[in-house]
């Protein structure tokens, strides 16, 4: 009972403080470089570079796009071929990569589709 008591309790508490972050709009990405929050948006086009890094374009399909989702790690946690034209969020470091705006996120579970 506790071997499955407590994931189920980090669990909850993963998901609140993903739930925490301060969410951002479009507008407001150069304002908050650096800093970790919550994007949404939908998904035009992405790109699978590797086996540990795909790129969603949001806003616009590449190379018109707003912004892009770097989603590194393990992809096969979540099927990510079934995202584009869907709404999707994203929690990570709002950053800047050759001039275009990026948010990182480290782990696929960092995304949410809706």
């Amino acid at each position: 009972m506790m071997k499955i008591l407590l994931p189920a309790l980090m669990l909850f508490g993963f998901a609140g403080a993903a739930n925490a972050q301060q969410k951002f709009s479009a507008a407001d990405f150069k304002t908050n470089l650096g800093k970790t929050g919550t994007l949404c948006d939908t998904v035009y086009s992405m790109k699978t570079v590797s086996d540990t890094l795909t790129l969603l374009n949001m806003g616009a399909a590449y190379p018109r796009q707003k912004y892009t989702i770097a989603v590194k790690g393990n992809k096969t946690k979540l099927d990510l071929d079934h995202i584009k034209g869907k709404q999707v969020c994203v929690t990570g470091l709002f950053v800047m990569f050759k001039d275009q705006p990026e948010v990182v996120a480290d782990k696929p579970e960092q995304l949410e589709v809706h």
